[in-house]
């Protein structure tokens, strides 16, 4: 059981990064700075991610029109979560 509530939490800070990548790279594309490359917001999006980074991407509008991320990062959050209901379940 602890270890769900250490996955739990995991997960939660994952997402908190992913939303504030998304917002950090979209502020970084408004003023015409260095990026943060696509390759690292899927890997923070993979390890747990997903959903604070689709999240992101749709409070920033941001990387919306790429078909990887537009469709990638929503079916990302459903596995996710899925896990997680699936190990909350288990308890």
């Amino acid at each position: 059981m602890q270890g769900v509530w250490f996955i739990a939490a995991y997960m939660i800070i994952m997402n908190i990064i992913g939303f504030a990548l998304m917002g950090i790279d979209k502020r970084k594309a408004r003023n015409g700075e260095y990026r943060i490359s696509e390759k690292t917001l899927w890997f923070w999006a993979v390890i747990g991610g997903g959903t604070g980074s689709f999240l992101g991407m749709k409070q920033f509008r941001h990387k919306t029109k790429h078909a990887a991320f537009k469709w990638g990062l929503p079916i990302l959050m459903i596995l996710q979560i899925g896990l997680l209901i699936k190990l909350f379940i288990q308890l």
